[in-house]
């Protein structure tokens, strides 16, 4: 067997068909989806990028692995086996189509190919799904013909900020006037650091785009989502022609197809706008979409909780690999083809932040519990408790006013931290010992 395994970042569940979106962004995606297995609840475990694509790497949590932030000073030990490690162990050949490694070494670890395709880019995020496929889909002739079993890795870009997809796909999904002075949407944006961020650069390209003044305020928000859906239908595109290659080399068949994000994004909830902070679901629920023909059947969906840390040992599984004893995850592949089915992976999810804020959540079937270290840019409270079967888009606090729930769900998290970090032989949270890098705050207070 193969094993084709897409991250796309920046990409959130629930602005896709097959996750009930009412948009057509994902009919290649949709597609997957229906010749195989959709995960409802998988959850990121850690945010954003390097938290979380370690842990999807290592099996691990980020509180075994250390990596708590993007850009922090943490690194995956080198003794930590990696998927790929795995996989070129039983002589797979193995190639990674991403720019992570040129940040952080050890996300190339196993990789006996490695492509960067935004080498060129000035901005590595930049990078476009048919820069990658360019160099991807002459890779899968190669296996194609060689026949060799190989192991490959796509990072796709495309749905991260700043949303500026190609012009064929911006017509898509907006009617109206984003610089409408009657709409007042965006205005709290402007008053937030990344408010000046943006006006100063993409907003710019937008407005000459529109041929407006450089300075010219968008002030509808549903625009900006607009080119974020336009952004997940142009890499949707990309997988549609990565799936097209698989069938022209005779490959489907035998390859098991794993396709996931790595976290979401908020497009204006919570008061969050356009970025990937806060512990919410816009940020840590993202797909989770298999497919193997005769292995898994068609059309599964999974109720279970499913997480990151469980995609090394699900693969290894598949793939008869070993699988590394120092690892948090589980096996979902026997969820995935119906021979385990009903089995519980996790009755809870502990999530972590340390780049923007500061913060644990803990969710169980019934709560989402988020508990801050300090107090964050946004002047929430320091404690948020949701119910999830009355208020699933997370917008009302209950913290004081089922302030039992809240100190019973602050002592199971408390106590699932303390009994970690003594499993690892350390004692200081490690997001108090990291510190945030990046909003953190004035002497005033005030977001920096």
């Amino acid at each position: 067997m193969n094993v084709l395994l897409i991250a796309i970042d920046t990409l959130r569940a629930d602005h896709l068909g097959c996750y009930g979106y009412n948009k057509p962004t994902s009919p290649a995606i949709d597609a997957l989806a229906a010749a195989g297995v959709r995960a409802d609840r998988f959850l990121a475990p850690g945010i954003p990028t390097h938290p979380s694509f370690t842990t999807l790497f290592s099996g691990q949590h980020p509180i075994r692995h250390g990596v708590v932030a993007h850009g922090g000073r943490n690194v995956l030990a080198d003794r930590t086996p990696t998927i790929p490690q795995l996989f070129s162990e039983k002589g797979y050949t193995t190639a990674s189509f991403d720019n992570l490694p040129r940040h952080r070494s050890y996300f190339g670890k196993g990789f006996e190919i490695q492509v960067d395709a935004s080498v060129r880019r000035k901005c590595d995020l930049l990078v476009s799904c048919e820069e990658i496929n360019a160099r991807v889909l002459p890779f899968l002739k190669q296996m194609g013909e060689s026949r060799e079993p190989f192991f490959a890795f796509l990072h796709y870009w495309d749905p991260h900020t700043p949303y500026w997809a190609p012009p064929r796909y911006r017509s898509l999904f907006y009617e109206g006037d984003p610089f409408d002075a009657k709409q007042s949407s965006l205005a709290p944006l402007y008053e937030h650091p990344l408010g000046r961020q943006w006006s100063g650069t993409w907003f710019q390209t937008i407005a000459r785009a529109w041929e407006r003044a450089p300075d010219a305020k968008i002030t509808d928000a549903a625009y900006i989502s607009a080119l974020y859906d336009q952004e997940i239908r142009h890499v949707d595109d990309g997988v549609a022609d990565v799936l097209a290659a698989l069938d022209a080399n005779r490959l489907a068949d035998d390859t098991l197809v794993l396709l996931v994000g790595d976290h979401g994004e908020c497009l204006a909830e919570h008061a969050i706008y356009f970025d990937h902070h806060g512990l919410y679901d816009e940020n840590l629920h993202v797909p989770f979409v298999a497919r193997f023909p005769g292995r898994i059947p068609a059309g599964r969906e999974l109720g279970s909780l499913v997480q990151h840390l469980d995609v090394m040992p699900t693969l290894c599984e598949a793939a008869g690999l070993r699988t590394p004893e120092e690892i948090d995850g589980r096996s979902a592949w026997g969820l995935l083809t119906g021979a385990r089915d009903g089995e519980v992976l996790a009755e809870r999810i502990v999530s972590e932040e340390c780049t923007w804020q500061m913060k644990w959540s803990l969710r169980d079937p019934a709560w989402h519990f988020i508990l801050s270290r300090e107090r964050d840019a946004y002047g929430n409270p320091l404690r948020e408790l949701y119910d999830l079967k009355t208020d699933p888009g997370l917008t009302r606090n209950l913290a004081e006013t089922k302030a039992d729930v809240a100190r019973e769900l602050e002592g199971e998290l408390e106590g699932w931290i303390a009994e970690r970090l003594k499993a690892c032989g350390r004692t200081q949270d490690p997001l108090v010992e990291h510190g945030i890098t990046l909003g953190k705050r004035n002497e005033k207070g005030e977001a920096a």
